[in-house]
């Protein structure tokens, strides 16, 4: 949107507005979302820390709004400030609903969410061990590394989850 051509008042509103949007997404408010995006609001819209709409709606398991999000054309890999994706966010809160949408729709599996973290390790350092088989099955790479040279296996081995998690990288 071109601002020069906006009042201050005007200037003022659209920040509003903005805010507005990334609340909806946050809260998951699909169908008033989904009018901004209609009337012309960035789908690719970003929050103060950089964390897109799809981001805010993925990682607070709103199902709804990331469809949505996703058929208006999101970026399915639009990282945040600190480097994560959508799909590094599910996989972090073990959603594996989710974590289904976002591959099908194109993210990147073994994606650095910062350090060399891909989604894998999230799930695995948390013990997920749905999203694990899921990122394994859809051909995570299980051998990846952090910058500090640590696996998915060693992160859920440091956590205490590797219990439940063991017989999934011995495939």
């Amino acid at each position: 949107m071109d601002t020069q051509l906006l009042s201050k008042e005007e200037e003022q509103r659209y920040a509003e507005l903005q805010l507005m949007a990334v609340d909806m997404a946050r809260c998951g408010d699909t169908a008033e979302l989904e009018k901004m995006i209609l009337s012309g609001l960035p789908i690719n819209l970003r929050d103060s820390k950089g964390n897109s709409l799809l981001m805010l709606a993925a990682y607070n398991s709103h199902t709804e709004t990331t469809v949505m999000l996703l058929k208006h054309g999101a970026d399915v890999d639009l990282r945040n400030d600190h480097g994560q994706t959508p799909l590094g966010g599910v996989a972090f809160k073990g959603n594996s609903t989710l974590v289904s949408l976002l591959l099908e729709a194109g993210a990147d599996i073994n994606a650095d969410n910062g350090g060399g973290k891909t989604p894998l390790m999230f799930a695995a350092m948390f013990g997920h061990q749905e999203v694990v088989r899921h990122l394994l099955d859809q051909g995570a790479d299980p051998n990846s590394q952090t910058v500090l040279g640590i696996s998915a296996q060693s992160l859920a081995k440091f956590t205490g989850a590797f219990r439940s998690l063991g017989s999934l990288f011995s495939k």
